[in-house]
């Protein structure tokens, strides 16, 4: 007869068992929050009717005129970081800087320039589960890494749960795929389990591994790496202007100004959104992000500019222009995307929240089919010496 604890399918099974007990608050927590993440996009859009502001027949506000109401709104901060612009949506004047720390967002109408609200993005509820999903509400130097190493538990589990899960025979084969739910309540939570474990394993190895380039540095670079063919991704860098002063635009208007006219009459039609990125220092660039579809991020350009020539400047990072990006920067860019299901549209969202709630449930049923199975073992051990005795 053999012995159960030589098998390498007995030593999976403790690796999975005591893996998921040590992880499975943390991975319970992650697959919750990201649920609310998955479509985070819409429930916004559907409760804050101030983010919306119809297309009228009249001339926008240039961005220093929006930048001028939204030092109004905030006194006492630094000019906002970029201001946003997209056709029935209302101006967004974000004000995001480290120091000192604060997040503001200023919603105007682009035409009147009437402020509709003014957010403080701390008390946001989404950014309130987005740091609780990416740092648990730790500091994020302590958080980081906690969430990482629970998402590298929870990739060994999946694989760990993969070769539990696969059957020995023909007939077992048959009760894999499937979930009896006239069957007794355990029976039901072990398919729960397994099942849809095993089905959605799929779809959360890529939001694990989503996770993972966020929360590793080594991973991310080992992921562009393989994209890449063996490159190493250059690092962001910030773009600057000649701060010089020999030379310098020969126009009255604000910088940001032209440039944002500019980008507007080279692109009649366009429905995406317009981010004007104002230069925080004398040597900073003036930033354009162009987001053709606003429902992801990957395929935005980001062109900069210098603030005193207006030249477009070169960029050799991965957040330049799309068309000039490599197949590893698309890869690298389209990281959230991926995570939330975005990148598939509505249906990787839809795909993306069961999938995260399926990862929510596997520690709950997990639990349960480990404590059933210590309580049958200790009942066996009691009815043995009794048979013994008989």
């Amino acid at each position: 007869m053999v012995n159960k604890k030589n098998t390498i399918r007995f030593w999976v099974g403790r690796v999975h068992l005591w893996l998921g007990l040590a992880s499975g608050l943390i991975v319970c927590f992650l697959g919750i929050t990201g649920c609310i993440l998955a479509f985070e996009r819409e429930i916004e859009n559907s409760t804050q009717s101030y983010r919306f502001t119809p297309v009228q027949n009249q001339a926008l506000l240039p961005p220093s005129a929006l930048k001028d109401i939204g030092n109004k709104a905030l006194p006492g901060k630094k000019d906002p970081h970029s201001i946003s612009y997209q056709p029935g949506k209302s101006a967004a004047i974000t004000y995001y800087h480290a120091n000192p720390d604060y997040y503001y967002v200023v919603y105007a109408d682009p035409y009147s320039g009437k402020v509709l609200k003014v957010k403080n993005m701390d008390e946001d509820f989404f950014r309130i589960v987005i740091n609780g999903h990416f740092y648990l509400w730790l500091p994020p130097e302590i958080g980081q890494p906690i969430v990482a190493s629970a998402t590298l538990i929870f990739v060994v589990m999946l694989i760990s749960g993969l070769v539990l899960w696969w059957p020995r025979n023909k007939a077992a084969s048959k009760q894999r795929f499937s979930i009896k739910f006239n069957a007794k309540w355990r029976r039901v939570n072990y398919d729960l389990h397994n099942v849809l474990g095993f089905y959605m394993t799929w779809i959360l190895i890529f939001i694990a591994f989503t996770g993972l380039v966020w929360g590793f540095q080594w991973f991310a670079k080992s992921v562009y790496w393989v994209s890449s063919g063996g490159k190493q991704q250059k690092e962001f860098h910030e773009t600057l202007s000649d701060a010089s002063g020999k030379l310098s635009y020969n126009n009255a208007a604000p910088a940001i100004d032209v440039i944002w006219d500019r980008t507007r009459k080279a692109m009649p039609g366009y429905t995406g959104s317009i981010d004007v990125h104002v230069p925080e220092t004398d040597s900073s660039s003036i930033e354009i992000a162009l987001n053709p579809d606003t429902d992801t991020y990957w395929k935005a350009d980001y062109i900069f500019y210098d603030q005193y020539t207006l030249k477009e400047l070169p960029i050799k990072h991965a957040y330049g222009r799309l068309s000039q990006a490599s197949v590893a920067d698309k890869i690298s860019r389209m990281n959230y995307d991926i995570h939330v299901g975005a990148v598939l549209g509505l249906p990787g969202k839809i795909i993306a929240f069961f999938a995260s709630l399926v990862a929510a449930s596997l520690p709950v049923t997990g639990v349960i089919v480990w404590w059933g199975r210590k309580k049958k073992a200790k009942r066996a051990k009691k009815t043995t010496p009794a048979l013994q005795m008989a």
